[in-house]
């Protein structure tokens, strides 16, 4: 048989299929690709009439150069009479597992098979994992990690304020070495033991106007005296109350003046050259928003000024590229607002559900669908999920939007506009 048939871009190229399968190099070097994504290195050979297998690392961490010269070290050791597997349990101190890295990656592969993985979701457990966790214990031999090796990296990314963040990273650390126990590499999950560890950090809420300012932003709004778009951004957000991303990211092709609806997609196109831009409603499906028809007036001005471009609030230097995520923030500050105390673009959401809660006209699973929240009740979750909710969303939409412009001269309480609803509720 043929010494070295394999090449670098094989390796690389070899996918999980339905069973494990070999790729021979020669010289009784394999590559064992595990249908769960994993990929080995392993060498066959008799000693003393009996057959055995040498395990010679882990692919990526051992490349194929270095497999191929672990092989000939182990027949060379054969040559003279010595079994490998001995003479590398006395003498080698290097890894005999995987890395966490290469397990994370196969767990995370793996698990493109479940159903209630989203795309979104997917990335974003990967990007944390890259961010987070690889540089930190990715290289490292996971049978040789202990609690204390997880708890210093969990203890920095709090001490960052990123609590919700940390929360996840720990889940999906104890998630890998729950595989790895399954799959034999581990004998326990260290992560277990991080239960308590960690105090959650209060959760820091976006500043938001009390319903009484309403009257004096709706001024400040209106004489705004920056970039028209900039101003019909606030506007426009104000209306719809929607999130930073959802906005900035949006596409002249979501909205339906027929129907007065905009649909944010859960996934949008990315923009080359664009961070995040893919992003669209943050709960990974599809979100719609019904347009009173004074948002419906704020889009019919935003289009005379960018109808031609693909996004709806393109930059001022690209109008390829949207407007940057601090310039509704920057306007409010333009107008007096400290972001970090009074409102920031964020805030208007907690100020539109506050005023719909307040008014008692509407039902909670419309307020909480049209905030596009996640509900925590699974039971609830699937009956929202298939309720839209839609004519009475409608409505509320309308009846905020109206509750804004009765806003502009004088405060009025949400319960005060209860007799103003719109036609048709």
């Amino acid at each position: 048989m043929a010494i070295n048939e394999l090449s670098p871009k094989q390796i690389e190229n070899a996918k999980p299929q339905n069973a494990d399968y070999k790729l021979t190099d020669g010289g009784s070097l394999y590559l064992l690709v595990k249908k769960a994504g994993g990929k080995y290195w392993r060498m066959n050979y008799r000693f003393d009439g009996k057959q055995a297998t040498l395990a010679l690392g882990v692919y990526p961490d051992v490349p194929l150069a270095a497999a191929r010269k672990r092989r000939d070290e182990a027949r060379q050791l054969l040559a003279d009479g010595k079994d490998p597997r001995e003479l590398k349990k006395a003498e080698s101190n290097e890894p005999t597992s995987p890395s966490f890295e290469t397990i994370a990656r196969e767990w995370h592969f793996g698990s493109m098979g479940h159903p209630e993985w989203k795309e979104i979701t997917r990335n974003k457990i990967l990007r944390e994992m890259e961010n987070h966790i690889f540089p930190i214990i990715g290289s490292k031999p996971i049978d040789s990690l202990k609690t204390r090796d997880l708890l210093p990296l969990l203890i920095s990314m709090n001490e960052q304020g990123i609590g919700a963040t940390t929360g996840r990273v720990k889940t999906t650390m104890s998630s890998v070495f729950r595989y790895a126990v399954q799959r034999g590499v581990v004998e326990y999950n260290p992560a277990n033991d991080l239960k308590g560890a960690l105090t959650s950090p209060k959760t820091k809420h976006r500043p938001a106007l009390a319903l009484d300012r309403l009257p004096e932003l709706m001024a400040k709004t209106a004489t705004y005296t920056g970039r028209p778009l900039t101003r019909l951004a606030v506007l426009l957000s104000l209306h719809t109350f929607v999130r930073s991303s959802e906005l900035r990211h949006a596409r002249w092709d979501e909205i339906n003046f027929e129907t007065a609806m905009w649909t944010i997609p859960g996934q949008r196109e990315e923009i080359v050259g664009v961070k995040f831009s893919e992003r669209g409603a943050k709960m990974g499906s599809a979100h719609f928003v019904p347009l009173s028809s004074q948002a419906m007036d704020v889009l019919k001005s935003i289009k005379f000024i960018s109808g031609e471009y693909t996004l709806i609030f393109p930059g001022d230097s690209n109008p390829y590229k949207p407007m940057s995520e601090n310039t509704v923030n920057k306007a409010l500050r333009t107008m007096g607002y400290d972001t970090q105390a009074d409102v920031c673009l964020h805030g208007f959401r907690a100020m539109a559900c506050s005023a719909l809660t307040e008014s008692g006209l509407w039902s909670r699973d419309a307020v909480e669908r049209q905030m596009s929240h996640q509900e925590r009740n699974e039971v609830r979750a699937a009956y929202v999920h298939l309720a839209q909710h839609m004519q009475e969303r409608r409505r509320m939409m309308q009846w905020w939007s109206d509750y804004l412009e009765a806003n502009s001269d004088k405060h009025i309480a949400p319960y005060d506009m209860t007799k103003l609803r719109v036609v048709g509720s």
